[in-house]
């Protein structure tokens, strides 16, 4: 069943990029949800062009949370969603709204603050971490948007056996971009993917005072919307997205992708789970 499976993914990559690449075929689009880290993180600038240009084809961005990007694959309002929360996506794709995902690229969640750390958490224990932001009742800053930063967030605090709330507990309902910015304001914590705060941190006041911990671990997948679910879907375009965000040459440039320097984003390099 896997090969078929493996087989049948392959087989429909194939056919859409053999029919794309048509020097006769007009520029077509497609719809593409995705999280408003990896937009915020400039990686799309990058990635997307070179795929436009290979295939004619123009991705229409919309940068939401992931939480919204899969609500608009339910609904059938775009053909392909970009996003980082697995079990989110899991639960998408068995409710049969998503198929073919694949992984893309990984990185990880940091906690930052202020470089004085007023509640000590300088540390690679994640729940320790939080455990003394809330015993100490320090400002924490939350996107509050179900976004995949913020159910991950969610997860981890209910790893450390709380449910934060009271004054010091803020949430924004807004991108990470904009929540960082006020958590440098209000010189409070956050949890942010380390692809994000690498390319905001020349804008905000905060460090990196929590990293290492395996549950900081961000796997980012793509999955194309559901034909079966709504036939009018651009399946075939979406195919041809995955297929070329996969291949070697678009890992090549999720790899060599930096800011300051650094490597934002891990290629996942055809490991799939």
């Amino acid at each position: 069943m896997e090969v078929k499976k493996f087989l049948g993914f392959f087989l429909a990559v194939w056919i859409g990029m053999s029919f794309l690449t048509s020097p006769l075929l007009a520029e077509g689009r497609l719809r593409m949800a995705t999280t408003t880290s990896i937009e915020n993180s400039g990686l799309l600038s990058v990635l997307l062009p070179a795929f436009e240009k290979r295939f004619n084809i123009k991705v229409d961005v919309i940068a939401v949370g992931t939480g919204k990007a899969l609500k608009l694959g339910e609904n059938g309002d775009v053909d392909v969603l970009f996003v980082h929360a697995r079990e989110a996506e899991d639960r998408f794709i068995r409710d049969g709204f998503g198929v073919n995902r694949r992984n893309v690229m990984y990185n990880d969640f940091v906690i930052v603050g202020p470089k004085d750390d007023p509640a000590r958490i300088r540390s690679n224990d994640v729940l320790g971490a939080l455990k003394k932001i809330a015993g100490e009742k320090k400002f924490f800053v939350s996107r509050g948007d179900e976004s995949g930063t913020h159910k991950k967030e969610k997860k981890l605090w209910e790893a450390a056996g709380m449910k934060p709330q009271g004054k010091w507990y803020l949430e924004t309902g807004q991108g990470m971009g904009a929540t960082l910015q006020i958590a440098s304001e209000k010189r409070a914590y956050c949890l942010v993917d380390r692809g994000t705060y690498i390319a905001h941190s020349g804008k905000i006041e905060l460090v990196i005072l929590c990293e290492g911990d395996e549950r900081f671990f961000n796997p980012y997948g793509i999955i194309a919307v559901s034909p079966k679910r709504h036939p009018y879907v651009n399946y075939t375009y979406a195919m041809t997205l995955i297929g070329w965000i996969i291949s070697p040459e678009a890992q090549k440039i999720i790899r060599k992708y930096k800011k300051e320097g650094k490597v934002l984003f891990h290629p996942a390099t055809y490991k799939q789970e």
